[in-house]
């Protein structure tokens, strides 16, 4: 018992002086210096006022706020020793400004204490930087971190830091990437630390090859080709013998020999070269985790879509070859292969289940697919066909239907289709937000959604496209917001559009060549207000929100060449209907220089030609055969008035004399294209007929012969037919994503005369044919012709009858076609889509010709040209082009191809 009792008395007495030590470290150390020493007993705390408080050791802190943190304050009342001096430390480092901390009594007076907390703060950031890394490396990098100056630095800012590195590259496929941060002092900010971040990339870690286990039915190059951000390195493994036979062979010796040879079948070689050669080509073998993780999602969709619908991945594993590359294996379980059965409909009162049956198009036998099902359930807001489509087209917004697999027999599925067709919804509100600057009547005019009527998805697809159209607002930020009422039957829809400006100024300047230095001043709005023109209090910064399009260019260059236009649009004339009207005014003049003074022309008494007219039009929308057809007349009064300008060969018009035109134009046109500045879908067509009077039906036979009065009066007839068609290849269903577009055109024109007796008809209206087209430049000096582009070749070259340059003429003096046509294709990637510019690359494709009489008319027979360029759309400054052709063919009179041409271009291309 005497043993116990010592043991136990020793083991208290350690305990008692480990927690005395303990104490000691963690309570504050106060000091004092007494002026009553016997006052102030340790083992029996007295309890003081605090009668002042000093804090020492501050650089950037606030005194104020750092007595604020303790929780002391002068009057309090406190114990010596006492928990609220060890409360006050814990709180001062609760929030990590400060380091070491005491609180010591600098002396005591009576009942009286004062108190002194001194600290030391904690260093703050002054400035970082990189080694090992570029400065264009550097200043991506530097957009990632979030590294503030002035922050205190602790430990979790370096390790935030040191993430924020790693991930930047890991994203970039630099997995292996090392960084080190070093602390230094800032000798030029008193408590500043300066971080010094090493960083060491190494080699982009790449996959070099993707296997896959368990694919019993599905190929490992079908599974690798929907992986469609991690893609093995880029390999060809095509073998000598195949070589062979692929050149000196026909293809079925091909697809016997690897029929033949174990290694790959002939189907999957087919699916190889469509697939996985061109995604490696086109696309990086870098290994990014968050992508490899979506693209293990992929695979299990894909094989959902194939009918394995109880597929999954059961483990997934990298493999490192070295510091660069890894191999991946994939281990799947493809579980049976199911197909669809039968399908039954409930529910369905308006439509019959054969109907239901065809939309689905989905038949008994065909591979089980939950995809499937709801691609064709499911509402599609750019139209098609749908079992939702075809109940919301007739006003069932609160239809829905519920697939539900019924019964599984073997690898077969029936499907049950549950149909809930509710009651028709009505437009109850259709409200507008956003429109800043376009008055809200002008909006709601394009709108099909109109309150009162039945719900129909097809209205909603209608307005969007017309908003988009319009050019006011971008086509990406047009938002709808559809609120359905169950309770009511109605349906509120808010439509949310974001401004932007479509006006266009254009100022530029050049050198012509023969025409010298030549100037451009052009102004277009293309959202104008002329009733707010004398209301300046609503100019925003000009008159603007009424939709009408006013427009003002000046083109010359002294005397040698010289153009004005002027024109003005109001698209709801009268403003009940969409009905336009149009007025333009031009007055242009082409002067060829007598003489040469040094580097001056002199153009006294010189040939001209000069072309003054006036234009009304009328257009209008039809609801037949849907809303996308325009139907457009004008009629143009021109006067051509010339002097000796079209040489001496001329012997079909006087030297000096004047040429009158009158024509009636129509112009039935579809314009169902989704974005006018990069479109991804839809289609332009048109079909124009020009009309003159018959002149020569009226008058006696001598008068066909006279050249003075033979073409006083312009007579002809001509036809103009322009298609564009628009279909996405590849890219990304969101609307503001990138997609791979191609353009096919086709542009054919003809113009013909009331009377052969005539001669043909006449020097006016005639198609020039080559280069750029009617878009600026040196084409724009040519008068009383269509200008039809043609890249690869030089301007108007492919113009009747000598292909030569302009100027040159028939015999009889004319010169351009009478018959045309042309044929194009443009394959196009965005660089940039946005609302301040939007920028896409193209390759193109071409072939025309112009032909000035009907026997020699071929539309087969055709120049072509192929290349490349480049387009960028600024609502200031509208569509600018540069484009690079080759011609292949060569032009009679020409001793060799046409070969490389560029071409710039201002505004849109005709044709």
């Amino acid at each position: 018992m005497k043993r116990i009792l010592l043991i136990s008395f020793f083991t208290l007495f350690f305990i008692y002086s480990a927690l005395a030590q303990f104490r000691k470290r963690s309570t504050p150390t106060i000091s004092r210096e007494l002026h009553q020493p016997s006052t102030l007993n340790y083992l029996s705390p007295s309890e003081y006022t605090i009668a002042g408080i000093e804090v020492v050791g501050l650089n950037v802190l606030d005194k104020n706020a750092m007595i604020s943190l303790t929780g002391l304050k002068i009057g309090d009342k406190i114990k010596i020793p006492g928990s609220a001096t060890a409360n006050a430390v814990r709180k001062l480092w609760k929030h990590g400004l400060v380091g070491d901390v005491t609180i010591s009594a600098d002396r005591i007076e009576g009942t009286n204490v004062y108190i002194t907390v001194r600290l030391t703060e904690r260093p703050r950031l002054t400035d970082f930087y990189f080694h090992g890394l570029s400065q264009s490396k550097q200043a991506s990098l530097k957009e990632d971190m979030r590294l503030i100056r002035g922050k205190i630095v602790t430990d979790a800012m370096i390790r935030n830091a040191e993430s924020s590195v790693k991930r930047h590259f890991v994203k970039k496929g630099f997995l292996n990437t090392q960084v080190k941060i070093t602390k230094e002092k800032d000798t030029l900010n008193r408590g500043g630390i300066r971080l010094k971040i090493d960083v060491d990339v190494q080699a982009k870690v790449k996959v070099n090859n993707i296997y896959f286990e368990g694919n019993n039915q599905i190929s490992a190059t079908a599974l690798k080709s929907k992986m469609k951000k991690t893609h093995e390195r880029a390999r060809f493994m095509i073998h000598r013998l195949l070589l062979g036979n692929l050149i000196y062979f026909k293809p079925r010796y091909v697809k016997e020999y690897f029929d033949s040879s174990r290694q790959m079948s002939w189907k999957d070689l087919k699916v190889f070269l469509n697939d996985n050669v061109k995604l490696n080509v086109l696309h990086s073998s870098k290994f990014i985790r968050a992508e490899y993780e979506e693209d293990k999602k992929k695979i299990v969709t894909y094989l959902n879509e194939e009918g394995f619908r109880d597929a999954g991945l059961v483990s997934d594993t990298l493999i490192k070859n070295n510091y660069a590359n890894i191999d991946v294996k994939i281990k799947i379980n493809e579980g049976h292969k199911y197909y669809f059965r039968n399908i039954f409909w409930t529910g369905n009162y308006l439509y019959s289940a054969a109907t239901l049956n065809k939309v689905l198009d989905i038949k008994k036998g065909d591979v089980y697919s939950q995809e499937a099902i709801d691609k064709k359930t499911t509402f599609n807001p750019k139209g098609g066909a749908d079992i939702s489509g075809l109940y919301m087209d007739n006003g069932y917004l609160f239809f829905h239907v519920n697939p539900v697999e019924v019964s599984v027999v073997g690898d077969s599925i029936d499907v049950e289709m549950r149909i809930f067709e509710g009651d028709q919804a009505t437009l109850d509100q259709v409200t507008i937000a956003g429109n800043d600057r376009t008055s809200e009547h002008v909006i709601r005019r394009e709108l099909t959604t109109i309150p009162g009527q039945k719900f129909r998805r097809s209205d909603i697809i209608r307005t969007q496209q017309q908003l988009s159209q319009m050019g006011y607002f971008s086509p990406q930020k047009i938002e709808q917001d559809i609120r359905p009422n169950p309770a009511n039957g109605t349906v509120n829809v808010g439509w949310k559009v974001e401004e932007q400006s479509n006006d266009q100024v254009q100022l530029s300047g050049g050198w012509g060549g023969y025409y010298g230095f030549v100037g451009t001043v052009g102004l277009t709005f293309n959202n104008f207000s002329m009733r707010n023109v004398a209301h300046f209090d609503k100019w925003r910064p000009l008159p603007v929100g009424d939709g009408q399009r006013l427009s003002i260019q000046a083109q010359a260059n002294g005397q040698s060449f010289s153009s004005y236009s002027l024109s003005f649009t109001e698209p709801w004339f009268g403003g009940k209907r969409p009905n336009s009207l149009t007025i333009s005014l031009n007055h242009s003049k082409s002067r060829i220089p007598t003489g040469r003074s040094g580097i001056s022309f002199n153009y006294g008494n010189s040939p001209y030609l000069s072309q003054n007219g006036i234009t009304i039009g009328f257009g209008r929308r039809l609801e037949w055969p849907d809303t996308y057809f325009t139907l457009t007349h004008s009629l143009s009064y021109l006067i051509y008035d010339y002097h000796n300008y079209f040489g001496t060969n001329n012997t079909v018009l006087p030297a000096v004399g004047t040429t009158n035109s009158i024509i009636f134009k129509t112009t039935l046109s579809r314009n169902s294209v989704d974005n006018p500045m990069y479109p991804t879908s839809g289609s332009l067509i048109s079909l124009a007929l020009d009309l003159t009077p018959p002149y020569s039906l009226f008058r006696p036979s001598g008068y066909y012969t006279d050249v003075n009065v033979k073409y006083n009066w312009l007579e002809l007839h001509k036809w103009m037919f322009d298609s564009k068609f628009y279909v996405k290849v590849l890219g990304s269903k969101k609307p503001e994503g990138r997609s791979l577009v191609i353009e096919t055109k086709a542009n054919f024109g003809y113009i013909g005369t009331y009377n052969n007796k005539i001669g043909g008809p006449g020097p006016f209206e005639r198609f020039l044919m080559g280069g750029a087209g009617l878009t600026g430049g040196f084409n724009s000096f040519v008068l009383g012709q269509d200008i039809i582009g043609l890249r690869g070749y030089q301007n108007n070259q492919v113009t009747p009858p000598l292909y030569a340059l302009y100027g040159s003429t028939t015999s009889n003096g004319i010169t351009g076609g009478i018959i045309y046509n042309k044929f194009s294709m443009e394959l196009r990637y965005p660089v940039v889509t946005s609302q301040a510019a939007t920028v896409y690359s193209f390759v193109f494709t071409e072939a025309g010709n112009n032909w000035n009489n009907y026997r020699d008319f071929n539309p087969f027979n055709l120049y072509r040209t192929a290349g490349f360029g480049a387009r960028i759309f600024m609502p200031a400054f509208g569509l600018i082009g540069l484009n690079w052709g080759y011609g292949f063919d060569t032009l009679p009179n020409a001793s060799k191809p046409s070969g490389t041409q560029f071409a710039f271009t201002i505004g849109n291309q005709i044709r």
